[in-house]
């Protein structure tokens, strides 16, 4: 699978010159949980995060405390380019969606804009990566077998099952067959691996 069939598109952004408050609604109206940043052509200069947009914005409370809560002289960030993340991870739409995945548990990233050259066309989150996991098996079974249908090799037949997102395969074809049917079922989203089988005789 790759990140274009992963991705979130059209994806929601917000110009470094936005207030974080102003920031703070767009996550909570759109439900995100980070915002690309971009500048005035609109070309990517970083990446703003709820933790990020969380710094110095709530006041302690009073009442929490016996003795007086004393105040910072630092005024709390007011603008996104003032906290967010310069330095950004982002994938292009033909990236293997498993080796992002794999980049986002490394380095504990959560969101990833995607590029086409330098322009911002989706992003990927931990959501959108479960969302293709929580796919039910008979909807990947049926994708497996369109997809097979269409592009695999003429009169080949194949038996296929899928058991939480693990396909197998059961036929007597031949081996480039076989190869042409693995790689078409490694495209679907949600499949997790691939195993073929001799169909009994």
């Amino acid at each position: 699978m790759l990140v274009r069939e992963a991705m979130t598109s059209p994806v929601v952004t917000i110009p470094r010159t936005a207030t974080v408050r102003q920031a703070i609604r767009v996550l909570h109206e759109h439900n995100v949980t980070a915002l690309p940043v971009v500048d005035e052509p609109g070309r990517l200069v970083g990446i703003v995060s709820e933790m990020d947009l969380l710094q110095g914005v709530f006041e302690h409370d009073p009442r929490s405390f016996v003795r007086p809560v004393a105040t910072t002289a630092a005024p709390a960030p007011r603008l996104v380019e003032e906290v967010m993340t310069r330095d950004v991870e982002t994938a292009r739409p033909n990236t293997d969606a498993a080796v992002l995945a794999e980049m986002m548990m490394k380095t504990r990233i959560k969101s990833v804009p995607v590029l086409d050259g330098s322009t911002i066309v989706g992003i990927v989150s931990r959501r959108d990566l479960i969302a293709i996991l929580a796919r039910d098996d008979a909807r990947i079974r049926d994708d497996v077998l369109a997809a097979i249908a269409e592009y695999g090799t003429e009169g080949a037949h194949w038996d296929v099952s899928v058991r939480d997102g693990v396909v197998e395969l059961r036929g007597t074809m031949d081996e480039p067959a076989q190869q042409i049917a693995d790689v078409l079922a490694r495209t679907v989203p949600g499949v997790t691996r691939v195993s073929i089988r001799d169909r009994p005789a």
